[in-house]
């Protein structure tokens, strides 16, 4: 238990930080963190060694909020893919402005189909195809969730420029 503990207390502060990006709020962001230690812990013997293993607690943790979120149905996702933006300039001038905090909150804010794809697509670097299957979803709905997360981003980012 106080291994146990120590790589808790090394990894529970960052494995925050990515579930804070799939959870809509702080508490389900903990449930989420609590569940994915959990399973780190379950099944710690089957890593490898090969690759760091703060990289295989990540991929365990992701894994495990992917499930709940799953359960949950928390994902309504859509087949329009007529709804896709890139972000412009300007929209990337109101990002640089933006704390680390407030990203993290805008990301939280999005519906939860969008939140989900975009963070494994944008932020962890998985394609659309891997996370069409880890989501059991099509290829072309991981796209269009994608390209309607950044149509939503890029309405966020435009009402906060007009505040500012």
């Amino acid at each position: 238990s106080d291994a146990q503990r120590l790589l808790y207390d090394k990894f529970a502060p960052h494995m925050m930080s990515v579930c804070l990006r799939y959870a809509g709020n702080p508490a389900d962001a903990q449930d989420m963190m609590q569940e994915g230690f959990i399973k780190v812990f379950d099944k710690l013997g089957k890593f490898s060694g090969t690759g760091s293993l703060a990289g295989w607690v990540r991929m365990v943790v992701i894994n495990s909020a992917l499930i709940q979120l799953r359960q949950n149905k928390k994902h309504l996702y859509h087949d329009d893919v007529e709804e896709a933006h890139d972000l412009s300039n300007s929209d990337v001038d109101v990002i640089s402005q933006l704390s680390a905090k407030e990203i993290v909150k805008l990301i939280q804010d999005m519906p939860n189909g969008y939140r989900t794809v975009f963070n494994l697509f944008a932020v962890e670097g998985y394609s659309h195809k891997e996370i069409a299957d880890m989501m059991d979803i099509s290829e072309n709905t991981s796209k269009t969730q994608f390209f309607k997360a950044k149509a939503w981003l890029r309405k966020q980012l435009v009402a906060l420029e007009r505040t500012q």
